[in-house]
């Protein structure tokens, strides 16, 4: 939260009962800054008051608008659901700026004050942002079939921002947050709350998520505004949804909002692969041997390096690329789900995120959580030699690394053929380091390549080709 001056947010300003679960008893961990927060849920009636004039975007719904905002603003909010614009997925203007004002956007109030009256129920916190500057845009969101009554159902979109910030996309924010609800919940679950607000804030808010809001901050560009509004609007589902222990495992609740923001920024941008960034980045750390292993309280990885946001952030999005790479993807996204709504309204641990892909795709994976959790050994196949003995070449792929993975080979011949092979992880398990393929010589091999859809985080690439 903060300010600059022209626009206010505030949060973490509402008391909040320490949650008490079965595992830890009572967790107090105190917010020192790094990890986030352990929240519980509740109930919250909420009154604000404020000038008149002030726009303010906030958890919950908003229960008086007749007593804040003028019949014109009200029209259109209240048309919202029939409005061909939104209905077409377009954004309705609600305060355009000759709109803006007491008398104009809110009503005048007594004493120049007005005060809002919110509603929020099963959240875990209370956020809000007011600006008198604020113009009002709005858009309605396919979410789904969330109540099971067959009929489709759709949430509101708010976002408020400063004129001035036109020149950081503002204008373009609807759009945004409505593909980012509409894209995650049919890629996870419908997303249960009847709005969601984004507030341009002080720069300090950078991207923060809330309960139905976010706050952020600038400056943006287009590519900038919709990837932090769908990762703070992802938030929703975790942890605001499957409510994880931030505080003590930041990767089960920042790393899996990363996988799904980089699955819908793949499909609001196509072409756009923030999976291969964030693996990149996590292997930038992984070659200097800077790496954390994520199972780590959040508030203790090392000072002044950037261990904690890769751990936390870009390797667990890799670790789920890679489980994807692993099961296929109707297994994976059949887990991941299930994971999610097994957890809705609950504290899932890490063991309970392992134990749904275990139950669901029916295989033991503890070597798998073993090294990508609490290790930060590296991954590292290389094709050591090809070598052709008459009718028949063998191929011998080495294990240089200390991350055990199954390693797949595609082989291309010249007459365009393609063969796959691959050598189980059970090989490299059982202590080998090497492993040989014999293959038919004719027709000529022209290329052997090892993972050439990278699914797999190699440390080196360089060695995974013949011909080098």
């Amino acid at each position: 939260g903060g300010t600059d001056g022209s626009v206010y947010f505030v949060s973490y300003w509402y008391p909040q009962m320490a949650v008490y679960d079965d595992l830890g008893g009572w967790q107090t961990d105190p917010y020192l800054g790094n990890a986030e927060f352990y929240m519980g849920w509740g109930d919250y009636e909420v009154l604000l008051t404020v000038p008149a004039g002030w726009l303010i975007g906030a958890t919950g719904e908003l229960l008086n608008a007749n007593a804040v905002l003028t019949p014109r603003i009200r029209g259109r909010l209240d048309g919202l659901r029939d409005d061909p614009v939104a209905r077409g997925g377009g954004t309705v203007h609600v305060v355009e700026e000759g709109d803006r004002g007491a008398g104009r956007a809110t009503q005048r109030g007594s004493s120049g004050r007005l005060t809002w009256h919110y509603r929020a129920h099963n959240v875990r916190d209370f956020a809000w942002g007011a600006s008198s500057e604020y113009l009002w845009d709005a858009a309605l969101a396919p979410v789904g079939d969330g109540d099971g009554d067959g009929r489709p159902d759709s949430a509101v979109v708010h976002t408020l921002y400063r004129p001035d910030r036109v020149s950081w996309a503002w204008d373009q924010s609807a759009r945004y947050a409505r593909h980012s609800l509409q894209f995650l919940s049919k890629e996870l679950w419908s997303y249960p709350y009847p709005q969601v607000t984004a507030v341009d804030g002080p720069t300090s808010c950078g991207g923060m998520e809330y309960p139905m809001i976010t706050c952020i901050g600038g400056p943006r560009d287009t590519l900038s505004l919709y990837s932090v509004t769908v990762h703070e609007l992802g938030h929703m589902w975790f942890p605001m949804q499957v409510g994880s222990n931030e505080t003590r495992h930041s990767w089960q609740d920042e790393g899996l909002t990363r996988f799904n923001q980089a699955q819908a920024m793949r499909d609001f941008f196509p072409g756009y692969d923030l999976e291969a960034i964030v693996r990149d980045s996590y292997l930038s750390l992984a070659r200097t041997g800077g790496e954390t292993a994520l199972m780590r309280h959040g508030d203790r990885y090392p000072v002044d390096s950037p261990a904690f946001g890769v751990a936390s952030y870009q390797k667990m999005s890799t670790i789920l690329s890679m489980l994807r790479g692993l099961l296929g993807d109707e297994m994976f996204w059949r887990a991941y789900r299930e994971y999610g709504r097994r957890w809705i309204g609950g504290h899932p641990t890490p063991l309970d995120f392992w134990r749904t892909f275990e139950d669901m795709s029916g295989e033991d994976l503890g070597w798998f959580w073993r090294t990508w959790f609490y290790e930060t050994w590296t991954l590292d196949h290389a094709i050591d030699t090809v070598t052709a003995r008459g009718s028949e070449t063998v191929i011998v792929v080495s294990d240089l690394g200390r991350a055990p993975m199954p390693a797949r080979l595609v082989i291309r011949r010249a007459d365009g053929t393609i063969e796959s092979r691959e050598v189980p992880v059970t090989t490299w398990l059982a202590g080998a380091t090497r492993f040989e393929f014999t293959v038919p010589t004719l027709p000529a091999i022209s290329s052997v390549e090892l993972d050439p859809g990278h699914l797999f985080p190699d440390i080196d690439r360089r060695n995974d080709r013949w011909p080098r």
